[in-house]
């Protein structure tokens, strides 16, 4: 596929999973952002577009291990690899991650003052992420398979109490955006998890977590707002 600056980053994320890496590397928001063209995601991120054209073009073969869902995969089978896959990772890395914030703000938070505004921010997202999934699970992603089984011969979907799958999905819409908000404001905080000269290996360990976190966040969101919500909003019409 050929990019220019106008192409919509959404767009490219979905053609391969090289260019998903190369704006993930350039830090251009892919998944709360993708509606937007790739120069204004470049001026956002302060990086040259023509300089990521030229990676895009480099990288369009790439393989990123791991990404076995795309446009095609049937959305049982997406809500369950992201159930299973992002979902399981946050409850997994929420404790471990906030264990370490407490560790290394009770030793270095005297002199890294920055590290009581990241412990503070991280549980924000925790909270928010932990009740978000909860409604995907409880209410969203049932449906979302509801409609599916009727797609495909299965019994109708009983009208649900939200009206259209559109209501839920914009509140999930909005509620990734503020995680990857409050996710941009920790890279910030911690100098883009810029690890001090004399912080300790469980330091080292905080940061990295958070740089995986936030990365999983990425792709998280990318799978719901790029691929299984608009698929979803489409089979609903279809269905209805």
């Amino acid at each position: 596929m050929s990019f220019t600056s106008e192409t919509k980053v959404n767009e490219i994320a979905l053609s391969n999973p090289g260019a998903r890496q190369v704006l993930e590397n350039a830090g251009i928001d892919y998944c709360c952002g993708g509606t937007r063209s790739l120069h204004e995601a470049c001026l956002s991120a302060e990086v040259p577009p023509a300089d990521i054209l030229e990676k895009l073009r480099q990288n369009s073969e790439a393989v990123v291990p791991g990404d076995s869902q795309g446009m095609s995969a049937p959305l049982a089978d997406l809500t369950k690899h992201i159930r299973e896959r992002h979902h399981q990772y946050v409850r997994e890395a929420v404790p471990r991650l906030r264990a370490l914030l407490v560790k290394i703000r009770e030793k270095h938070g005297s002199k890294h003052t920055e590290l009581n505004e990241i412990e503070r921010l991280f549980g924000d997202v925790a909270h928010e992420m932990l009740t978000h999934m909860q409604k995907e699970e409880l209410i969203l992603f049932p449906y979302i398979d509801a409609l599916e089984r009727a797609a495909n011969g299965g019994a109708a979907v009983e009208p649900p109490f939200f009206g259209t799958v559109r209501n839920p999905i914009s509140v999930m819409m909005k509620e990734h955006d503020s995680a990857g908000d409050l996710m941009r404001q920790i890279r910030k905080a911690s100098g883009g998890y810029a690890v001090p000269a004399d912080g300790c290996t469980s330091y080292q360990a905080a940061y990295q977590g958070l740089e995986e976190f936030e990365k999983d966040l990425h792709l998280h969101v990318h799978l719901e707002n790029n691929i299984l919500f608009p698929r979803a909003v489409q089979l609903e019409a279809a269905v209805a």
